[in-house]
Order: structure tokens, then C-alpha cells, then sequence
């Protein structure tokens, strides 16, 4: 398969990996959230082997753009509906 068109296919479902980290790991770090997802999304794309054929001639450039496509997800995550916010304290209505 071309690997462009893996790439994009990878960054595709970025979003639903997200939420599917934060589903199963929610309470643990940041951190250790986004290491799950840069895991999967490596094996996903066969880093590896891509690294291998020479597609990815630098591999530590490549990570690190997956990781702030990583990054990105989650803040557009973060600022939507998705993200749960904290209950507005009731205040008594003024008259």
C-alpha cells in the first residue's frame, strides 16, 4: 500500500483511538494516555516496516508528528462537547 495513503488512513481514526484511550485508561495520566495511543498508532501504521523500505527516513521526525497530531486531537477534544465539563455552581436566580 502506498504510504501516504496509510498515513492519512492512520490519522484518520485518531479521534476514535482517543476516545477509546481515554475510555479504558481515563483515570490514569496524560502521559501514560497518549504513550497507549503513539503505541497503537505505531503498530497501526507499521512504523516499522515503513522504516525498513526507507518511506520514513527519519523516524524520531515522523514520531514526532504523529504525536502532535496526537496532541491536536485531544485539545480539539478537549474544547468540544466530547470533553466533560465541570457542573456550573448554582447560584440563586437575582431579582
Amino acid at each position: 500500500m502506498d504510504f501516504l495513503s496509510q498515513l492519512l488512513r492512520g490519522i484518520a481514526f485518531v479521534p476514535a483511538l482517543v476516545s477509546g484511550i481515554e475510555g479504558l485508561f481515563g483515570g490514569k495520566p496524560g502521559a501514560e494516555k497518549k504513550d497507549a495511543a503513539m503505541s497503537f498508532l505505531q503498530n497501526a501504521l507499521a512504523m516499522t516496516d515503513a522504516v525498513a523500505a526507507r518511506e520514513i527516513i527519519n523516524p524520531q521526525m515522523f514520531r514526532d508528528g504523529i504525536s502532535k497530531i496526537v496532541d491536536g486531537t485531544v485539545q480539539c477534544l478537549n474544547a468540544s462537547t466530547w470533553c466533560k465539563q465541570p457542573p456550573t455552581p448554582s447560584t440563586p436566580p437575582s431579582a
